[in-house]
């Protein structure tokens, strides 16, 4: 079955100091592109988080948000002293050179790492090992649900692309009939064209004629493009059935859309008939359809 790259999951945790929640979701990329937001002092998280994307995942922009909440319950706060005069030392130099404003203490701490808990000070290593763990296993399990999100996804997905593909089969079968038709209207067409010009002409001889009508229909001839449209529906339903999660099919069904947008353009171009030219340009619509849906599939 096929995959959707589009899904969102969640997966929650704690321990006796803080909360933590993993946010992962997924839209339609060309290829894995991981996009991983951590609080601050989690940096060493992401490298991991990353590689456990790619454990699940094979395409898709994936945006993963780790939220910490701390459970206090007393625990002091302090202030980074450091960057706090670095703070003020920025604001100083800001303030000689555009006379601005002097910010307020309450503006000042509102700046991202100003405030820290005293707890991150005082963790062990084994502690903040433990911590680690704990938040991996959590990742695995936002990641999991993301994958069977995806999967989800990707049966809805499946049946509307099977349904286009019946479509496309359906329209190829009108264009087959209708083009054993074009010989007859083309040599209907060539008779009336070819009495208007006798009395301007001499006369063509039988052979000529029948070179000519038959120079017309070869230029006309779409069983070629039907052939190859036929193949085409065949290798898509082929494609669908062997896709496995480990072995995703969203690049070849979108190159197979490029080749049958290709036939169909070539196909309408060496329609004679207004019937066979409407049901191509119905076809070139059912293969945009095809293609917009197959831009999801992983």
């Amino acid at each position: 079955m096929i995959a959707s790259m589009t899904g969102y999951a969640r997966a929650q945790g704690s321990d006796d100091r803080r909360r933590w929640v993993w946010e992962a979701r997924s839209v339609n990329g060309r290829n894995l592109d991981i996009r991983c937001r951590v609080p601050p002092g989690l940096e060493r998280l992401e490298n991991a988080a990353r590689a456990a994307v790619g454990g699940h995942l094979k395409r898709g922009s994936v945006n993963l948000i780790l939220t910490v909440t701390a459970e206090r319950q007393g625990t002091p706060l302090r202030v980074n002293r450091a960057m706090l005069a670095e703070i003020g030392t920025l604001v100083a130099e800001i303030r000689a050179a555009t006379g601005a404003a002097a910010p307020t203490a309450d503006g000042l701490l509102r700046v991202r790492g100003v405030i820290e808990e005293e707890e991150h000070a005082t963790e062990s290593e084994e502690e903040v090992q433990r911590l680690d763990a704990r938040l991996a296993a959590c990742l695995a399990q936002a990641l999991t649900g993301l994958a069977a999100s995806r999967a989800v996804e990707g049966r809805a997905l499946d049946d509307t692309i099977r349904g286009l593909i019946d479509e496309i089969e359906g329209l190829c079968a009108r264009a087959a009939e209708r083009a054993g038709l074009q010989g007859a209207a083309l040599k209907a067409r060539f008779e009336a064209q070819l009495s208007d010009l006798l009395g301007r002409v001499p006369q063509l001889s039988p052979e000529r004629m029948a070179q000519e009508l038959a120079l017309l229909i070869g230029k006309a001839d779409v069983r070629e493009e039907l052939d190859r449209l036929a193949a085409h529906v065949a290798q898509a339903r082929s494609l669908l059935a062997e896709a496995r999660a480990d072995a995703p099919v969203g690049r070849k069904l979108d190159f197979l859309c490029q080749e049958f947008n290709r036939e169909a353009n070539t196909l309408c171009s060496k329609s004679a008939d207004i019937e066979l030219t409407r049901i191509g340009i119905d076809l070139k619509g059912a293969v945009e359809r095809l293609r917009e849906q197959v831009q999801n599939v992983e």
